[in-house]
């Protein structure tokens, strides 16, 4: 077994308990960022506004990735798939 091999097999549980605390608590760690975000955005007066939600933005689809709540199917994040050539 390669070091990789061996680093992902000990890294997997970590993997799924990081993703089941994302599902279970998703909703909580959204209101923590969007509390954070206002916060920060306060604090510089709102000169970084558009940065500010667009790095919360990203770090909510993260969560959502993390926490499989598209189920983890290609394409079943709200967009189409490409039709078939």
């Amino acid at each position: 077994m390669g070091l990789l091999d061996s680093l992902k097999a000990r890294l997997n549980p970590a993997k799924d308990k990081v993703a089941d605390l994302a599902q279970q608590h998703g909703e909580k760690i959204d209101h923590g960022l969007d509390k954070a975000a206002k916060m920060v955005d306060e604090k510089t007066k709102g000169k970084y506004s558009g940065k500010i939600q667009s790095g919360t933005g990203k770090a909510k689809e993260a969560l959502d990735r993390i926490g499989h709540k598209d189920d983890g199917k290609p394409g079943s994040g709200g967009t189409t798939p490409p039709p078939a050539a």
